[in-house]
């Protein structure tokens, strides 16, 4: 009775995690009409770099010598999948810049695999993104720009995670985690103040840019931690393959997102692609690194 406890303590916090950030997601794109997506993005980072400096106190075990470039480069990588991210769901919207994002974790997950089952995976996550292109070729479709800056920001998430796990063998994640938002708002915090000026500061925009950088990055992340040490690892990427559905059903909700039939089959497609690859026995991936 215990262990039930524990697996859905850790199942709710994934859950609750997923909502928190896409919930972020979908009160960041209201803030774009004030301070644009550079400067919602500056204050999602500058802020939540704040509030983990406060929570993980990352000063007691700095990283030394070489590990610092392993820490610059993820902190590059969060810096550049905010802001494309957010630079994407100006144009497109929330579900399926998710949903193109997710082909980033998604190539980490089949990278390496030797399996000819594993094509199977690849074929479903190309055929989700196929089944967009006629929305992108379309007049009153997707946003072409858009839709190339949440790939951008999937290639930013792969990064973010290779060089995550390889700072994270030598830091705890809380501490890492601390140390690459701050090197990610030393980068964009001062491009958001350049572009938007005292725009930022204002005081009806820093209230909602606190509430975004907790609720799009430091409580997720924490409650993601508290998940991971009560559950497996397979489990907790299956659940989070949900996470482009929930970002959909997000956009609808607080942002009124209305998606095509073809548009939340692609995003299915994508869902089924990664539910997959997280099912697949690693075996393949950890002799290849």
């Amino acid at each position: 009775m215990q262990i039930n406890r524990v697996v859905l303590t850790a199942v709710s916090c994934v859950l609750l995690a997923m909502v928190t950030i896409q919930s972020g997601a979908s009160l960041a794109k209201q803030l774009f009409p004030l301070v644009g997506p550079d400067g919602t993005t500056a204050l999602r980072l500058g802020f939540a770099a704040a509030v983990l400096w406060l929570v993980f106190r990352p000063w007691r075990a700095l990283p030394q010598g070489q590990d610092w470039q392993s820490i610059i480069i993820y902190g590059l990588c969060l810096g550049g999948m905010n802001i494309l991210f957010y630079l994407a769901i100006e144009r497109i919207p929330l579900g399926i810049a998710v949903a193109l994002e997710f082909t980033g974790p998604l190539a980490v997950a089949l990278f390496g695999f030797k399996r000819k089952s594993d094509l199977l995976w690849v074929a479903f996550a190309i055929a989700g993104i196929v089944l967009l292109v006629p929305d992108l070729a379309s007049a009153q479709g997707l946003d072409l720009t858009g839709s190339l800056m949440a790939l951008g920001a999937g290639a930013c998430w792969a990064g973010y995670i290779l060089f995550g796990t390889r700072t994270g063998k030598k830091a705890s994640g809380g501490i890492t985690v601390a140390l690459g938002m701050t090197v990610a708002a030393i980068v964009i915090v001062p491009i958001g103040a350049v572009n938007q000026g005292l725009g930022l500061f204002a005081w009806q925009v820093l209230p909602l840019g606190l509430l975004v950088g907790i609720l799009s990055s430091a409580l997720p992340y924490s409650l993601e931690m508290v998940a991971l040490r009560n559950m497996q690892t397979q489990t907790f990427s299956v659940l989070m393959s949900l996470e482009p559905a929930i970002a959909a059903l997000a956009g609808f909700v607080i942002l009124s997102e209305q998606l095509s039939f073809l548009q939340w089959t692609a995003i299915g497609l994508v869902i089924i692609a990664s539910i997959g690859s997280s099912l697949t026995p690693k075996k393949a991936v950890e002799m290849g690194m």
